[in-house]
């Protein structure tokens, strides 16, 4: 029978193979030359000790802990191998704790959205040349948006000991690509060196104008024995006072304020950290002036009657005296820019008109990327931290009001609390424009999420540029810094589900709901976020705001096609998520996240989303798909 039959001499069996052939030459290829000192198996010579007490990347994770880092992000990569096995072994992986992430650019994004939630950076690792270069949209978005992003890249600078892989992950000034949009950076020769900049960078990060850093630490330092760590001191780090605006000049802006008939505060990224909130709804009751916030970060309750900002253009237009609070763009908020056939500017405010602005952003400036914008015609600048200059600001303004002036005020609140509150019923009423119509208006989204959370600690952790910011801004009532984050600096998609993830991550601790109204061409860019939040039991809830395509550059190309006379029906062409639909529940679901949708019928909303909500809740992230039209 065949199956008795014997091999014959040309054939060999799988068990002899393996136990004659491929066990015997790999004998021969392991075999010492002759000469050779034979060795007990286990046992190294002198010259080839693997291990050691401790490494040059001990040290480097003794000076990360003293900084305070909670997290660190990273795409795993051979250039920082050694600090990596230094963090979850000799650091035990707690302060930090490592987060694994499927992309640079989520790495920085995270550490973006973490610390407008949290307040302090997060640690971010990348890989050599490559690594830098996938997380430099990122690491733009973090200096648009001045956000102290803490980043350090593994580099072969000793071209002798490379591997062939290292030559183009290596370089000689590896923070080239990126140093235009960097605060600092710098690449130790020594651990010393590494001590004192990795402090030094920290400190640069968080002192306002804050922004990004980089420190570039060499592989050989990193996986280098140490001879005696208590020769290695740990840098201390002490914080600068914030810059405060000279005390005339504060002086003469409380002149000017307490003189207005009509005074506005715009509040852009002024809220540094939560005392800010409350120092602004103080000026602005002592003043009873109008505040528009800009929505950089969360300077002033929504519901507040002296918010004025769901009618910002009308308020400027009245204003005598209009001051900017960290205003990214002044020169926009006083000016309007007319984008059709010819580009026309013209002025907001009234003849006559005093402007102030209390930035940071005089004090440090850079030339190559123009996020600076234009410079706006103003009476008087204060190069200044705008939350620090707030308290000497109100004392001010309370010693130059007199009681004929804070009957003034007193009147001119109650005006502004009527125009605030009929702005907000315009705002419910046009919210109730197509409530039953499928695809679903984000009106609607955003109702019936409000609806659900509420009564939770709730974070908006999502971004701002786009219709995930606008209705929740007229609809919800936001009243705690936490609750609003702001948007991406520079615009570049591709932030949203990672800063997302990363301010939920913030959240965690204190018990805070954290819910993402997340569009869909932001979550294509990157998104294996959504398995990290699933591996990392980060809570976040991911409401898809699904208009299937890149709907404001749909509205660019057909304002080209309008201005050519060439007609609107082959402007969506190029720019539509169509042919296939992008179903994100299996997307979400295939990545380990509890997922419900594609949500077209208004009524299966709700329940889809409280089913959602009890995930979240439990601990773990869950995403409803919704198909919504396009704004």
């Amino acid at each position: 029978m065949a199956q008795n039959r014997k091999p014959s001499r040309g054939n060999m069996e799988r068990r002899n193979f393996l136990k004659n052939g491929m066990l015997a030459g790999a004998a021969a290829i392991v075999r010492p030359a002759a000469g050779a000192a034979q060795q007990t198996p286990g046992a190294a010579s002198e010259a080839e000790v693997l291990t050691t007490d401790t490494c040059g990347s001990d040290y480097m994770v003794d000076v990360i802990k003293s900084l305070g880092f909670e997290y660190v992000c990273a795409n795993p990569g051979s250039s920082f191998r050694g600090l990596q096995e230094s963090i979850i072994n000799y650091g035990g992986n707690r302060s930090p704790e490592f987060i694994t992430n499927c992309h640079e650019e989520s790495s920085v994004a995270m550490g973006h959205g973490y610390f407008k939630a949290e307040g302090k950076p997060l640690a971010v690792l990348a890989h050599g040349t490559v690594g830098l270069q996938h997380a430099s949209m990122a690491i733009y978005n973090a200096w648009c948006d001045r956000v102290p992003v803490y980043i350090i890249i593994g580099n072969y600078v000793d071209a002798a000991i490379r591997r062939p892989a290292e030559w183009y992950h290596g370089v000689l000034d590896a923070a080239a690509m990126v140093r235009d949009y960097v605060k600092w950076d710098d690449q130790p020769a020594s651990l010393t060196h590494f001590g004192e900049s990795a402090v030094r960078a920290y400190k640069i990060a968080m002192t306002p104008p804050m922004a990004p850093v980089l420190i570039s630490a060499d592989a050989e330092l990193q996986e280098s024995p140490l001879g005696s760590k208590t020769k290695l001191a740990v840098p201390r780090l002490t914080m600068p006072a914030m810059p405060q605006g000279e005390a005339g000049a504060v002086t003469e802006l409380a002149r000017l304020l307490v003189a207005a008939e009509n005074p506005v505060l715009v509040a852009d990224r002024l809220a540094r950290t939560p005392a800010a909130m409350p120092l602004l709804i103080e000026l602005a009751e002592t003043l009873q002036a109008a505040v528009i916030d800009q929505g950089g970060r969360m300077n002033f309750p929504s519901l507040h009657p002296l918010n004025q900002t769901q009618r910002a253009a009308a308020a400027i237009g009245e204003a005598d005296v209009v001051v900017g609070l960290e205003v990214a763009d002044f020169w926009a908020t006083v000016n309007a820019l007319r984008d059709q056939l010819h580009r026309s500017t013209r002025k907001v405010t009234k003849p006559g008109a005093k402007l102030a602005t209390v930035t940071t952003g005089d004090l440090y400036i850079r030339s190559n990327y123009q996020d600076f914008r234009r410079m706006a015609d103003v009476d008087l600048a204060i190069a200044a931290d705008g939350e620090a200059t707030l308290p000497a600001l109100i004392e001010a303004v309370r010693r130059a009001s007199t009681g004929d002036r804070k009957r003034v005020f007193q009147q001119r609140g109650a005006k502004l609390a009527e125009a605030s509150k009929a702005a907000r019923e315009r705002m419910r009423e046009a919210a109730t424009y197509a409530w039953d119509a499928s695809p679903l208006s984000t009106a609607r989204v955003a109702a019936e999420v409000w609806a659900q959370i509420r009564n939770e600690d709730w974070s908006l952790v999502s971004n701002y540029y786009s219709e995930a910011g606008v209705w929740p801004r007229r609809l919800w009532d936001f009243n705690k810094p936490y609750q609003w984050l702001g948007h991406a600096g520079g615009g570049g998609i591709g932030y949203g589900a990672p800063s997302s993830v990363g301010a939920a991550l913030a959240n965690k601790k204190y018990g805070r709901f954290s819910v993402s109204l997340q569009t869909d061409g932001d979550l294509m860019y990157a998104p294996g976020v959504l398995w990290t939040a699933a591996h990392h039991r980060i809570p976040l809830l991911s409401v898809m705001l699904n208009n299937r395509a890149y709907h404001q550059e749909i509205m660019h190309i057909q304002r080209m096609c309008n201005q050519r006379n060439r007609g609107v029906d082959r402007g969506t062409m190029g720019s539509t998520l169509t042919d296939p639909n992008i179903d994100f529940a299996k997307l979400a679901q295939g990545l380990g996240v509890y997922a419900d949708g594609p949500i077209t019928d208004p009524k299966d909303l709700g329940p889809a989303l409280r089913r959602a909500v009890a995930t979240v809740k439990r601990g773990e992230p869950a995403l409803v798909d919704v198909v919504t039209q396009a704004r």
